[in-house]
């Protein structure tokens, strides 16, 4: 292979994919994540775990840019602290832990605020949010007033916001668009979990890339491509679930003891062994 085409492939390979080298994030005089570097790419979910307090969220935000950070995060080539809001709203949709509204709208309004199409005539727009709440769950739903809703369902209405704002995982272009997921299931039931993960990881075989915070690991063993391992805010492992997920990695890490089982299916099972907490 000749130097141009080395330097092609190497240009394809960073406009598919999320590169964090050398990151460090301080909050005030604490530094919260550091020395942080990974590659996460389009095609793939990739998971991080890791128990409370290690950094997941405050990463994750710098990864959206809402946190200021040192090193380097590049998001298909250009670094993250560089691009407009603009260029990053049409890179990358954002579902955080929880989103407040304090005026009342209809389900309808919140999602509508994900188009950011402005061209789009009015039955366009309501057939694109009524394809979104089926997808999350809520058929049906536009009418209804945000505050209403119980706290999984405006979870799911906020999704089905984001979905909104990245529809196609891939533009016209051909640049994979990004679901950036901040714990996604955790006010949902077991039902509306698997189907929220399974939009995902739907939308990550279809081109696009996923990056999912998250503590369930069942879920993650089910779902996930890749896993990020984090603790004290800096990274314990990173790489595929079938390298990451052991006993060896998440016991010490999550400091509880794990019995990690894989089916004859290739699934893993992760389960807490009580009896030594005892």
């Amino acid at each position: 292979m000749n130097n141009t085409s080395i330097l092609a492939e190497e240009s394809l390979t960073s406009a598919q994919a999320l590169d964090v080298r050398d990151v460090q994030i301080t909050l005030g005089s604490s530094c919260i994540v550091n020395d942080m570097s990974f590659s996460a790419h389009a095609g793939e979910l990739l998971a991080i775990i890791g128990p409370s307090g290690s950094g997941k969220t405050t990463l994750l935000k710098a990864i959206t840019g809402e946190r200021p950070y040192s090193g380097s995060i590049q998001l298909g080539g250009y670094e993250i602290a560089s691009l407009s809001p603009e260029a990053q709203a049409l890179a990358r949709g954002v579902l955080p832990q929880a989103s407040h509204l304090s005026f009342p709208l209809t389900v309808s309004e919140v999602i509508g605020l994900g188009i950011l199409d402005r061209r789009q005539g009015r039955l366009a727009r309501a057939h694109r949010i009524a394809e979104a709440l089926a997808l999350v769950g809520l058929p049906g739903f536009e009418a209804r007033t945000y505050q209403d809703l119980s706290g999984g369902e405006q979870q799911r209405a906020q999704l089905a916001r984001v979905l909104c704002q990245v529809w196609d995982p891939v533009a016209e272009d051909g640049t994979p668009r990004w679901l950036f997921l901040d714990e996604p299931v955790s006010s949902l039931d077991i039902k509306h979990q698997y189907q929220i993960m399974k939009l995902a990881k739907d939308y990550s075989r279809r081109g696009g890339g996923v990056i999912a915070v998250m503590h369930d690991l069942n879920l993650t063993a089910a779902f996930a491509d890749k896993i990020l391992v984090m603790k004290y805010g800096a990274k314990v492992q990173h790489g595929s679930l079938e390298n990451v997920f052991s006993e060896k990695t998440l016991t010490p890490t999550f400091e509880m003891p794990l019995d990690i089982t894989r089916s004859k299916e290739g699934t893993f099972q992760v389960t807490p062994q009580l009896a030594e907490l005892v």
